[in-house]
């Protein structure tokens, strides 16, 4: 058998430039599948998954186990995303250490995720929001998420659908404690301090209400989208890699289909809607 040429490249550096590999192309997978940028902020992140998790939630999908499967998916998505420590793990990395996000689990939720992801309108979300906040499926979305995160609840609102710190805190405190005391979850040191820091807090007068934007707020929200929107337009002739992460970044706001399809004056291309 003949000797194995030496190319000259040791095999710690073989290994080296195969993690490198391996890190560019994971690094922006998880971005993809919710159709944000890598530079989206935490809560167009969270805006984004909302919208995807509105379509797959088991409520809407009785009896459909790919959708159920897809939800989980998601829901392991965002614990990574939301979640600003494990972010910026993976931003470094590209890795993911869960075995039901490895292979081509990634792409195919991104193609699943890309194809529905123009079907869910504003309206669809308040909608949603209206029926959801309040109600059971709530309050088994709760309690699984906090079995899951361990009462760890700054990451079960990464997490939680529709959800607002401010306005449920206290909401969710009532219901946790009650189930606690009912023997239904077990409480945790993370939850008891959380919830001791809650208690010192005055509660939301109206926490199922959100509050209305004003006109000059909901104003500055859409010359804010206009920018961005220009400013992607313009990142797309400077790479076909920025091409590809402008023509979806913007989706990570899915209250600008509202603001575009009642403004005639405001084009937008076809591929940016």
């Amino acid at each position: 058998m003949g000797k194995r040429k030496n190319s000259g490249v040791s095999r710690d550096e073989e290994e080296e430039v195969e993690v490198e590999n391996h890190s560019s192309s994971n690094e922006k997978s998880l971005y993809e599948v919710l159709n944000v940028a890598k530079t989206a902020s935490q809560q167009e992140i969270k805006k984004a998954y909302y919208k995807l998790a509105l379509r797959l939630h088991p409520d809407k999908n009785p009896g459909d186990e790919e959708a159920k499967e897809k939800f989980q998916q998601l829901q392991k998505v965002i614990s990574i995303l939301g979640d600003e420590e494990k972010r910026a793990v993976y931003d470094q990395t590209g890795c993911v250490d869960d075995a039901d996000l490895a292979g081509d689990v990634v792409e195919n939720l991104k193609t699943f995720f890309r194809a529905m992801y123009k079907k869910v309108t504003e309206a669809d979300i308040e909608e949603f929001e209206v029926n959801y906040r309040g109600s059971d499926s709530e309050k088994k979305d709760l309690f699984d998420l906090y079995k899951k995160c361990k009462g760890n609840m700054n990451k079960l609102f990464c997490s939680m659908l529709c959800s607002d710190p401010k306005l449920d805190s206290h909401r969710f405190k009532d219901l946790l404690d009650e189930a606690i005391a009912a023997g239904e979850l077990k409480e945790t040191k993370a939850y008891r301090k959380w919830a001791n820091k809650v208690s010192e807090m005055k509660p939301p007068t109206s926490p199922l209400r959100r509050k209305e934007k004003s006109v000059k707020q909901s104003e500055s929200d859409l010359l804010a989208i206009i920018s961005q929107l220009r400013n992607e337009r313009k990142d797309r002739f400077d790479s076909m890699f920025s091409t590809l992460v402008s023509n979806y970044s913007h989706l990570h706001l899915p209250w600008v289909i509202y603001f575009v399809m009642n403004m005639p004056a405001l084009t937008i291309q076809h591929n940016l809607v």
